[in-house]
């Protein structure tokens, strides 16, 4: 079970890095974002889409992968957005079947509101 939560979570990374949003291979049908209050793959790729309108240079990097049973806690630095150091990223998401079916994040982003 450690490598598919493992195998699902660099799947994830990679498909944001190269810009893909086919979150459909990646999200079960019923995927659910705590952060984003949403449900559906389609949720994750709108969010990509924005963050990589807005930064299309980002990338995430891996820094730390913690897996256990179904469970995943990824920490991450992003590169690419502006500012004195990369945002750091907090991920916990858990896998069903191969691919990630609810995730839970925090993030060092500034958001403006």
């Amino acid at each position: 079970m450690t490598d598919e939560v493992r195998a699902a979570a660099w799947r994830m990374y990679a498909a944001f890095n190269a810009h893909e949003h086919a979150t459909e291979e990646i999200f079960t049908t019923d995927f659910f974002s705590h952060p984003l209050g949403a449900t559906g793959p389609e949720s994750v790729t709108r969010a990509w889409q924005q963050f990589h309108k807005t930064f299309p240079d980002a990338q995430v990097i891996v820094e730390d992968m913690v897996v256990e049973g179904d469970t995943a806690a990824v920490r991450t630095s992003v590169l690419g957005v502006p500012g004195r150091q990369p945002p750091t990223m907090l991920e916990i998401f858990r896998v069903r079947d191969g691919r990630i079916a609810e995730l839970w994040a925090l993030s060092s982003l500034r958001r403006d509101s």
